[in-house]
């Protein structure tokens, strides 16, 4: 299917701010970038840049004033994935060099504390993807979804404890509990069609029979439309947008996805 993502980020700062940005899709053989548009008003000199997880990032200055950043991109995702039921858990020695890093403790996914937690949560699970669905369903059974929740910023000992948070808790949650059993876990940043409210979306991936397979106990099993912009290891890596300076917060932002009838026309 074919998606066109859009998002507007308003600011208005009263001394120049360095950025660093992350807003444009990944294109890759999982998703292809057809057409896409990035605006600056006003018009700022930026520097791209390809950080450690292959994210593309933007490097700037804002002016003093309002500062409005408008992007928009036309990607095609796979309409179906393949089904991974019962994909085998990849053995470490057998895991190839970039996926090592997604097996440790990380800032948000403290692994290394899950370790009996995660053993009682698969159970007699077959090792790999099926333990990480099951993790899966624990997560959307046990923690409590809302995206207007008041706490901010959790890890997943601290979701643990509180059981309420966003999708971005949800996923360090998940991504914790698979590294507790040594299976490689990443975080993924970007845009879901139909999510209500709308906003961008964080979900969790798992490397299992030779590939990574999408997880998100926010949503019902095998939901599609997803537009990837950035991975790694959790929300510390993912972030959107940095700013650097004094604290200054959007004053507005607004997303959308929107389902084309087939590709962007030439």
């Amino acid at each position: 299917m074919w998606l066109r993502t859009a998002c507007e980020i308003q600011f208005h700062e009263s001394v120049p701010a360095p950025f660093v940005l992350m807003l444009r899709p990944r294109s890759g053989k999982h998703q292809w970038v057809g057409r896409e548009t990035y605006v600056l008003q006003p018009n700022v000199p930026a520097v791209e840049y390809t950080d450690a997880y292959g994210n593309l990032c933007q490097r700037l200055v804002s002016p003093p004033g309002a500062f409005l950043i408008r992007t928009s991109a036309d990607v095609y995702v796979p309409d179906q994935g393949a089904d991974a039921t019962g994909a085998p858990f990849v053995e470490v020695q057998d895991l190839p060099d970039d996926a090592l890093t997604y097996l440790l403790p990380s800032r948000y996914c403290e692994s290394d504390r899950f370790l009996d937690m995660a053993w009682s949560i698969v159970g007699d699970a077959h090792p790999g993807y099926d333990q990480v669905a099951r993790i899966e369903a624990w997560i959307r059974e046990h923690v409590h979804f809302n995206p207007d929740s008041p706490h901010f910023q959790l890890s997943a000992v601290e979701l643990n404890q509180a059981r309420e948070g966003v999708c971005r808790e949800f996923a360090h949650l998940g991504i914790a509990l698979c590294r507790a059993l040594c299976v490689p876990a990443r975080m993924a940043v970007g845009y879901l069609h139909g999510l209500q409210p709308m906003d961008f979306h964080a979900w969790f991936e798992a490397y299992v029979g030779g590939r990574w397979c999408v997880f998100d106990a926010t949503q019902p099993p095998g939901r599609r439309g997803r537009v990837t912009v950035a991975y790694g290891r959790d929300a510390a890596d993912v972030a959107i947008y940095n700013q650097f300076g004094p604290p200054m917060y959007p004053t507005r932002i607004s997303v959308t996805v929107d389902r084309l009838e087939g590709p962007p026309a030439v």
